[in-house]
Parts: C-alpha cells; structure tokens; sequence
C-alpha cells in the first residue's frame, strides 16, 4: 500500500435527502462569530468557551487557560493562565479491588490563575464579552471585548502544545494580572530582533513566569511596563502589540535561553498531511505563525509523540519539559513542524481473527467449525430487526455489528455459504430500516453547528437521551458500528453498495465522525479522533469543569478499525491507509494514557496498579464507568467489542497484568451476565484455549453473552488466535485443509482448478498452515 496524501475528501455532497434538515439545535452557539456556513468543531478542547458559562477551563497541554469573567482574587475580567504540578494533584480512596490499592481517581486543581492577561477597558467594565472565531481541528481565537458587539481589545491565538499563551492586544491598555501575587517582576531587556522585550516574574508560590512583550509600533519605549501593585504589572495606553507568558520549569539547564530564541513568534492555526508507504504511515503536524516570524516556534510534545519523531523533529528537542494534567510530562521543541512516523501499521488485518505473531487466520479445526455452525444456526435464527431496531443508535449500531461478525464468519471462517447467505439477507433487512431512516428517533442533519445527530432529543426534550447523541456525545462509538456493520455486508455483496443510498448514508457517518477534510461544506473534519492527543474525544456538546472526556478506549479503536474495512471494502485506498494510521498511533497513546503496564513512566505511579485508566478527562482520570462501579464494568468497557484489533492495540502483557490483577484464580466466575463473555474473549490474547473453552463448552449459557456479542463470533476469535489448535493439526491430516476457500469437508481438488493444480495447492495450503501451528 502505497498512498501519498491519506487526507483526500471521501465525497462532498449533501447527505441523502431521507435525512431531513432542520436549524434548531437546542444548544446556541454562544459567542461564535462564524458565517453560519462553516462547520463548527464540536469534541475540539475550546468547546468550555462558546458552552454554559463560558468560564469552565480549556486545556492546550502543558497549560489551561479560562475566562476570570470577574472572579478570582482580582476580580479579573480577562484570560487566567494556569500549570499544575504533579505535587499539586489530588488522589482519591483506595481501588480495593487491586492488590496494590491504587488511588480510585487523581484530579487537578482548577480556579488557579497565576497570570491574567487583561486590560484596564475590560476590569472597569463588566459588559466584557467572549467570542471565538477561526474554529479549526487544533485552534481557536478567543476574543475579549469592553462591550457587545465592540471590536475586541485582546485576542489569544489558542493553539494545542503553544508553549507561549499570547495575547494579541488593538489599542489597550494591557496589565499581566496575577490571582496568586507577585513577589517580584524584573525587567530584563530585549531579546530576539529587538522588537520583544522581556520580565521575569516570581509569584507568591515561588514558581517563575517569563513575560515578553513585542510590538511592531516603532513608539512603544521599552521597559514601559509598570507594578501598579502586587497582582496588576500595567502597561502603556493605547498598546499595540502582544504579551506572551510562560511557565519557566523549576529544573532545565537552557529553559530561558529556549524560551528567548523563540519569543515574539506565536502559532496560530496547525495543519496535518500525512502518507502510507507499506507498513509505515508518516504525519506533519505544521503550524503558521505570526509576530516575529523570524523566529522559531517552541511547541510543546506529549509523550506520544516525543517516541514517534522523526530523526529531523527530534533535533529541535529540547531538555526543557512541563507536566500535564492527565499526559504526564511535556517536552519543549523548538520547530515550525513536526514529523511523526509509526513503523507498524495493521496493514494484514482484515475481518477475521488477527493477532501480532499469527496474523488474519481463516483456517480452523473441523470440531471448531461444527461448533461455529452449530451455535451460528441458533444465533442467525434470531429476529435481528427486534435486536437491532430500538431506540438508541448506540445499541442498534452494537446489534447490527454483532449479526455481521456472525455472517462474516459462518460464510469466511466455517465456510457454510448457505448459512450465512440467509443471515446476510436479514442483516441488510435490518439495516435498510437506517439507510432509510425509518429507526425509532430517525437521524436528522442539523445544519446549525453541522451534522447528522439523533432526532431524539428533539422529540423528547431528553438531552442525555441515547448517551447524548444528539448533543454528539460518542458519535464515532456509535457510528463506527453501522460503518463496520456495512463493510461486512458490503464485502460479501458488493452489489448492495450502489444500491439506492446505501453507500452515500454509511460514507454520511464516516464523514460525521471522521471526515478527513477540513473544507467540507457539510462536515467538521475529523470530529471525534484528536490527531494531537492520538485517541479521541467523546464529549460533544456539554460544558465541563474537567474538559473533555472518554470511557472506552476500545471502542475509540473500533471506530477507526471501521474506516479501515469500509474503505477496504468500497476500494478508498486513502480512507483505509487513514484507518490503519489511526489505529497505530491509538495503539501508542492508548500505552502511554490509557491501558497501564507496570512500566509506564508517564502516569502516576500510584495510580499504575489501576489498570485500564478508566474515564480519561484532560483535568484528571477517574477509575470508574459512567454506568457503574463495578471492576468489570471498568476494565471491561476497554475491551469490547473484541474484534480483530484487540490484539494490536491491547499487548499480551498489559492483558496479562489486568487478568492477574483483577480476574485470575477463577474470579472470573464470579462475574455476572453478558461482561463475563467479554471477559473471556478478552482472555483469547493471552490464553486462547481457556477462552476457547469457554465458549466451547456444550451446556453454554448464552445470558453470558453481551447484547453485542455472540458465541459463533467468540468462538471463531479464541480458535483463530489458538484457542483450537489442540485438535487442528488432526483434523488437517485426516480431514483434508479445513476453513479455506470455503470447504467444511474433505478438500475437493476439483472444486477450483484442474485436479493436479488442485492437489499441488493443497499440498502447499496444508503445509503452510502446519508451519503456522508450529
């Protein structure tokens, strides 16, 4: 695979006329200042400023910044700028269920404002407004004005990793607060072209801040900045210019130096490219700047993507690092760009079972396949509308992707045609019923911030209805079942794809979520994955005093295995290269953030013994569910749906260290329902014949299933990835190859090719596969 450029438009037009428009989106657009044809970014790490009060803090990672709107010791109406250490967190009760009783949760202090960047326009008056403009993937301008509808004083160019917060002031008269207090500010001169001068300030807390102030105003005199008092340093009237703050880290041998060969110069907005070649997926992250722009910019890189840069990037490191709330520490890079490779794309994973060390496996022992069949038969037999058809996009999307697995598999895996054909028949049934948006709660096209949302709350007024679905709460967990579910289908008949709008209404969901352009008339581009975080948001709509949030890392990773097999499936070589990047870099970050081996360096120590995270915010991580508190629940709800990615983006040893840590020595059993299959279909990664056992078991109970699972599937899973291999090498010798190209008996050499060519490719079949049992 080899694609130059994976960020090219899926399709631009509007979505099928089924989905009807409409305007009225309960929640307003509050301060937005946008020409109404723009698709707005709803999961982005701005949504706090144009939501509720606008005043709950928004995260770039090393800093959080927030609107004072009056409070605070200062009364400030300007921009507080906060950083945490990690001395400063605070770590919850003991999580009793794990041995070493990590703490349940750790959070950071908010309400801190250590700088303010204000003016005294905007402290005298309490009309002060807050409007954003230029809403993009990564960056926001946040606009401070004396008045409705008056021109703004200051604008703060708001990019992800800055490693300045600059704003950006037109005719004020600009004061550097500070809620804490300053204990000394020092003027220490010009630095850079001599446009950008610079303060050093120590605060009552004993942290140092660096304040540099440039203007291209040939009157501005230097050193005009004046402490008025221990919390206000005011500069001259009528300023023109812009004031950059940074935190100077407490240990670095040329911080200073680093910070002064790039002040005067502040992003402003980030673009992404990237490409595929084989096996290796490369991305840019590139910034425009402005100000001094002879001057290189200091950005700051998260763990994932410090291990991910490319020789050149890895140059402008620096030894300077900041710590993050939930991201651990931040290193400063001096560069206008960066370059992120991953070297391990999934590029042989398709829709069988897959592991690192055995690949896609479709050849199973004959006693698998009977058992595939049997319990197939009974699962297909189901009324899949009445599973599918409810009230929640959520648990339909679940449904639907279930059957498909169970299809796929009867027909690819047990090679029983005429089995899956019917079930096939009663998938596509099922998902017309979407297609043509004759669902419960239909989806409409809301054109006011720009996508398809679910009709619920606007029928009922509920707006947690369907997980917030229409307040696009987890829009890529939902959706990226339908767009599986139709890879499946579309794989198996790809004449249903140009049937009616089948294929324009699944490409309507993948542009929903993940649209890979930013000039779409009718999509954000890329909704829910945050390409600078490496994993994805699933808060939409909903203001939050920790900033956004998600609960399941799996099903994050499914959405993005999704865009893999439908582009695979409808022949969007760019879309499938996308999805395997994606899914690597999920891979990296979801190590480093999310599921914790006893060696991870980047999250609390204490909180290691935890496991999978469990609810990851940018403010703090709380080792809990949404729906309960059960351990489980938690570590579960990081597992499904068990699919062929599982193995990629959950290593043998992290799953080994969970299962010992919370389900080993048969407390497995003693969980309840539809989490205990979960559970053991998670186990196949690390003990596939116990896994396989399982499910294999004559008198199994189906109510261990989960509404989303099914045992035909499990079973196929857990042999694929050895959990048969005890019998396959059997059943191999004395059977004939069993599971390939669609034979469930002795194999026919006739049945494709002439008789000789047909035993020499047995011969070459059979002994490949005994090579991989070996």
């Amino acid at each position: 695979m080899t694609v130059s450029n994976i960020f090219v438009a899926i399709e631009t037009d509007a979505p099928p006329p089924q989905v009807t428009s409409r305007s009225d989106h309960p929640v307003p657009r509050i301060g937005i200042q946008t020409d109404g044809s723009t698709p707005l970014e709803t999961n982005k790490f701005y949504a706090n400023f144009f939501l509720g009060g606008q005043t709950n803090p928004t995260w770039t990672h090393p800093y959080s910044v927030s609107w004072s709107k009056g409070s605070g010791a200062y009364k400030s109406w300007g921009l507080a700028v906060a950083h945490t250490e990690r001395s400063q967190l605070t770590f919850g009760p003991p999580n009793t269920d794990a041995a070493s009783n990590p703490p349940r949760y750790f959070i950071s202090p908010i309400g801190i404002q250590s700088l303010i960047l204000s003016a005294a326009q905007l402290d005298s008056n309490a009309l002060t407004t807050l409007t954003t403009d230029s809403l993009n993937a990564f960056s926001v301008n946040v606009n401070l004005a004396s008045g409705p509808g008056l021109p703004p004083l200051i604008t703060f160019p708001l990019v992800q990793g800055m490693g300045f917060v600059t704003g950006v002031y037109k005719g004020a008269i600009p004061e550097v607060q500070s809620g804490v207090a300053f204990k000394s500010v020092t003027y220490v001169g010009p630095v850079a072209s001599g446009k950008t001068y610079k303060y050093r300030a120590i605060l009552a807390d004993d942290t140092q801040w660096l304040i540099y102030v440039s203007s291209d105003d040939s009157s501005y005199a230097f050193n005009a900045f004046t402490l008025i008092n221990n919390m206000c340093l005011q500069g001259p009237a009528n300023f023109n210019g812009w004031i950059q703050v940074t935190k100077l880290p407490a240990s670095t041998s040329n911080g200073e130096a680093a910070y002064d060969k790039s002040a005067g110069a502040y992003p402003t907005s980030a673009k992404i490219s990237g490409s595929v070649q084989g096996s290796t997926g490369t991305y840019t992250l590139s910034w425009t700047k402005q100000g001094v722009v002879s001057q290189t910019l200091l950005m700051y890189a998260l763990p994932h993507h410090s291990q991910s840069f490319t020789s050149a990037t890895v140059g402008g490191q620096t030894d300077m690092v900041l710590e993050t709330t939930t991201k651990g520490l931040a290193t400063a890079v001096v560069a206008d760009s960066w370059t992120l490779s991953e070297t391990d794309l999934p590029t042989n994973m398709d829709f069988a079972p897959w592991s690192p060390s055995r690949g896609s496996v479709k050849t199973l022992s004959s006693s698998a396949i009977s058992l595939m069949n049997t319990a197939g038969e009974a699962e297909l037999s189901q009324d899949i509308s009445q599973q599918t058809n409810l009230n929640s996009m959520y648990f339909s999307g679940k449904g639907l992707a279930k059957f498909a697995a169970i299809v796929y598999a009867i027909h690819d895996i047990a090679g029983n045609a005429s089995l899956a054909l019917a079930g096939l028949q009663k998938l596509e049934d099922a998902f017309s019923v979407f297609v043509n948006n004759a669902q419960t709660f239909p989806l409409v096209y809301d054109s006011a911030w720009k996508g398809a949302v679910s009709s619920g709350t606007y029928s009922t007024g509920d707006s947690n209805l369907d997980f917030g679905n229409t307040y696009y709460n987890d829009h890529h967990f939902h959706y990226g079942y339908f767009v599986y579910t139709a890879a499946v289908i579309g794989y198996l008949n790809p004449t249903w794809l140009d049937q009616g709008t089948n294929r324009a209404w699944v490409n309507m969901l993948v542009r929903d979520y993940a649209n890979p352009i930013s000039d779409d008339s009718y999509f954000p581009f890329s909704r829910s994955f945050d390409w600078f975080h490496g994993h994805s948001w699933a808060k939409g709509l909903f203001d939050s005093a920790d900033g956004k949030d998600q609960e399941s890392s799996s099903e994050d990773t499914m959405a993005s295995y999704a865009i893999k097999m439908w582009g695979r499936t409808v022949n969007d070589t760019n879309m499938e290269a996308r999805g395997n990047l994606m899914l690597a870099i999920q891979a990296r970050s979801l190590r480093n953030y999310y599921l914790l081996e006893s060696n991870n360096t980047v999250q609390p120590p204490v909180y290691i013994g935890n496991k999978a995270a469990g609810i990851l915010f940018e403010n703090k991580i709380d080792h809990t569910t949404y729906f309960g508190t059960s351990i489980e629940y938690i570590e579960g709800i990081h597992m499904i749906p068990q699919m062929p990615f599982s193995a990629f983006t959950r290593s043998a040893s992290f799953v080994r260290e969970e299962w010992d840590t919370y389900f080993s020595n048969g407390r497995v059993d003693s969980v309840a329902g539809g989490w205990r299959g979960i559970l053991y279909a998670n186990l196949a990664i690390i003990d596939p014949s116990t896994s396989y056992n399982f499910f294999a078991n004559q008198n199994f109970d189906y109510g261990l299933l989960d509404g989303g699972a099914s045992r035909t599937w499990y079973l196929a899973y857990s042999a694929g990835l050895g959990g048969a291999l005890g019998n396959a090498k059997r059943d191999v010798l004395s059977d004939g190859f069993i599971g390939m190209g669609g034979q469930t008996g002795p194999y026919d050499p006739n049945e494709a090719r002439g008789d000789s060519t047909g035993k020499i490719e047995r011969k070459h079949r059979i002994r490949e596969f005994l090579q991989r049992l070996s």
